[in-house]
């Protein structure tokens, strides 16, 4: 399994064709895990919460894509949540990506898709 600390980092998308790069923010704490994007208006890039398997968007400000992903950082599921819904939970997930809605379509996040994690 994956270990990281909470912090800043880059994600790299391969999807279709050339590899992505976005902000990334790295929360593996239980604290920050629980904040989240809870009470923000804006996101650049996106947020890994590791380890995951669902999550909810009560007291979100704002839509969110959600990627949920396996121990090979492997897309297995994508879905738009608004604000005041509870996720179900993913079996096969260990991660779960956030993002502002729309951007991860743009980024090339499907299923199938492999990310990869950059810290430093």
């Amino acid at each position: 399994m994956r270990r990281w600390r909470d912090g800043r980092g880059k994600l790299v998308i391969h999807g279709g064709g050339e590899p992505v790069v976005v902000p990334l923010e790295i929360a593996t704490s239980y604290r920050a895990r629980t904040r989240g994007l809870l009470g923000r208006e804006a996101l650049d890039g996106a947020i890994l919460l590791s380890p995951a398997n669902g999550i909810h968007t009560f007291r979100m400000r704002m839509p969110i894509d959600v990627a949920y992903l396996d121990r090979r950082l492997t897309v297995i599921a994508v879905r738009t949540m608004r604000p005041g819904l509870l996720g179900l939970p993913r079996l096969r997930s260990r991660h779960v990506l956030e993002a502002e809605a729309g951007a991860m379509a743009g980024w090339g996040v499907e299923v199938g898709a492999r990310v990869a994690v950059e810290v430093g």
